[in-house]
């Protein structure tokens, strides 16, 4: 490695980034329910969809600390477990940054999994470019008409997606339920589907019954289970 790569890389190390919290836990959601996970949680977030359940990582709330991208690294190091879940807010939010984190916590070998979760209002093209990392997957949260933010998708995203990513749509209705199916048939999407119900507004047993009568043979029903876990307004879990 030269001088030059040396002193860049020890650049975007210093970095910083807004942060709410970082805590270990197990996975709640997705193909890695279940499994303990580091949860690194940026504050911040363009969207304001209406049935969001972490208004904490958004204006009028603050950050609770700004660290940089080494220091992350440094409080990641204390856990255990082998995956991380980079959420938010907007995770991507801060491209470059966000970038340099990606890159620096693919290189820690005890990690076998890092999960971005990002909204969809957010371009993937910076980040499946220069993060190249096969540890680091995308799970993409297509906002349907309930969410009051479906008009901030960029849609080129999901023939951006990957068969290692995800596709999550979040479901508070039928016509949410009709509108997701309609996505999945008009675009060719490699990432696993997740069809999530909204806590405490579509019961999961009813959004199964429309997934069984639509023979929605690969797609995932996703429940929030540190919500059954854990009181739903719980944080740090």
């Amino acid at each position: 490695m030269s001088q030059g790569q040396m002193e860049q890389g020890q650049a975007m190390r210093t970095l910083t980034l807004p942060l709410v919290e970082i805590f270990e836990t197990v996975e709640g959601e997705g193909t890695a329910a279940g499994f303990p996970t580091i949860f690194i949680r940026l504050f911040g977030c363009p969207l304001r969809c209406s049935w969001c359940d972490t208004p904490y990582s958004y204006p009028p709330a603050s950050a609770e600390m700004v660290l940089s991208v080494d220091e992350i690294i440094q409080r990641v190091k204390q856990f255990r477990a082998a995956r991380i879940c980079l959420t938010g807010g907007e995770p991507l939010l801060y491209t470059r940054p966000a970038i340099a984190l990606l890159n620096e916590l693919a290189t820690l070998e005890a990690i076998v999994d890092i999960h971005v979760e990002t909204s969809g209002a957010i371009d993937l093209a910076p980040f499946l470019r220069e993060v190249a990392s096969p540890k680091v997957r995308y799970i993409l949260d297509y906002k349907l008409a309930s969410s009051g933010e479906t008009d901030k998708m960029q849609l080129s995203n999901l023939k951006d997606l990957r068969s290692q990513d995800e596709l999550k749509f979040v479901i508070a209705s039928r016509s949410d339920f009709d509108q997701a199916c309609t996505v999945l048939t008009d675009y060719h999407v490699r990432g696993t589907p997740l069809f999530s119900p909204v806590w405490g507004a579509l019961e999961p047993s009813e959004l199964v019954k429309w997934m069984l009568e639509k023979g929605l043979a690969h797609v995932k029903l996703n429940l929030q289970i540190h919500k059954v876990i854990w009181d739903p307004a719980q944080r740090g879990v």
